[in-house]
């Protein structure tokens, strides 16, 4: 199996008076793991469905590998679709549930049953060949649809939030397991979710959406320690959010004056003085200052709570009303001399300062 590249030019999705999808161009390349990551209702399922074949764009065209797909309907293209619900057959077998696609395509029963065979191989389930679906776990069920849908040989393999129905620890198990399986078979993976520590684990780029718009598209590193705008930062992982209004720049970094003092930060998208601007700060690179010690984007806060979360520990501070949460690696003793009255500050370096805009909902 090898995967394809999926091209998106000028797509977009109507549905009467409502557009799902915007006009929208898109690579995804041959061979890697691409997630779309949104809220629920912002679109990513729809594209997903365009390029599966299920819907027709409304405007644009889908190519495959360089070949329009305009025209070709689902069984018609190279694709392979894992929904939500799974949909395996629960009076056959796992082997025939796996070469059910290969009895549609006329294969003798032999050659199913070897084909079948290997990929249960490959997705550790050969001990469970004859049992029924419902014998089995539910991680072990996910592995029989993705060899199932493997089985046909797609070049892209299209995921609709296949884990949403797992417990956590099982979540992050198949994320794992979903990772290994994309690497040895080469097959171009599109995940679909809404969960960001999916989307960040596993792939090798993210598309970032919001109302049918396609707000950024990077590796998870770049998205996660240099989202764009204002709505992936707070999408993506937790920040500390303050807003002002920007009143100086220079050297790449920009001052912002808000309510809770001057603060300078890198300044990516090169805001200029006045301008509206919210600065981001990651709960990780906020610091504990010494009592009496202050310094540059230094604020004043009062303690709050301290939660513990396994290895990690998060304390939580308060200002004006709003709240600033500094996360911790737990050392046992981590953060429980934090009371009172306590200043918190952070590098320069550590922050940016983004163009106002809709922030994402809690």
């Amino acid at each position: 199996m090898r995967g394809k590249d999926v091209v998106l030019k000028n797509v977009s999705m109507r549905f009467g008076d409502f557009t799902a999808v915007q006009p929208t161009d898109l690579l995804i390349e041959a061979g890697e793991f691409f997630s779309i990551l949104g809220p629920s209702g912002c679109g990513k399922t729809t594209i997903l469905r365009m390029i599966s074949g299920f819907l027709v764009p409304s405007s644009g065209d889908i190519l495959i590998g360089g070949e329009s797909m305009q025209g070709a309907g689902p069984h018609k293209r190279p694709t392979a679709l894992i929904f939500q619900s799974l949909a395996l057959f629960p009076l056959m077998s796992v082997w025939e549930n796996v070469a059910f696609g290969l009895e549609m395509r006329d294969w003798p029963k032999a050659k199913r049953r070897e084909r079948a065979q290997e990929l249960l191989e490959m997705t550790a389930l050969a001990d469970q060949a004859e049992k029924k679906p419902t014998d089995l776990s539910g991680g072990q069920r996910q592995r029989v649809a993705i060899a199932r849908a493997l089985a046909v040989e797609p070049a892209v393999l299209l995921l609709d939030e296949p884990l949403s129905a797992l417990d956590l620890k099982l979540r992050q198990h198949m994320r794992a397991e979903l990772k290994d399986i994309q690497r040895k078979t080469g097959v171009t993976f599109i995940y679909i979710t809404h969960d960001q520590g999916e989307a960040l684990t596993m792939s090798d780029r993210t598309a970032v959406m919001r109302d049918g718009v396609v707000e950024q598209v990077d590796t998870t590193d770049r998205i996660y320690d240099t989202p764009a705008t204002a709505f992936v930062a707070s999408f993506v992982g937790e920040n500390n959010v303050v807003r002002g209004r920007v009143s100086d720049v220079a050297d790449g970094f920009a001052s912002l004056e808000s309510a809770h003092g001057n603060f300078r930060a890198l300044n990516p998208g090169g805001l200029t003085a006045r301008d509206e601007g919210i600065l981001f700060v990651r709960p990780e690179k906020m610091t504990i200052l010494a009592r009496g010690e202050h310094g540059e984007n230094a604020i004043d806060v009062n303690f709050l709570r301290r939660d513990l979360e396994g290895p990690f520990v998060n304390l939580f501070f308060t200002r004006n009303g709003d709240v600033f949460a500094v996360h911790l690696t737990n050392t046992k003793t981590a953060g429980q001399d934090v009371s009172g009255e306590t200043t918190i500050a952070f590098a320069p370096e550590d922050g940016l300062i983004l163009a106002a805009g809709e922030l994402a909902d809690d």
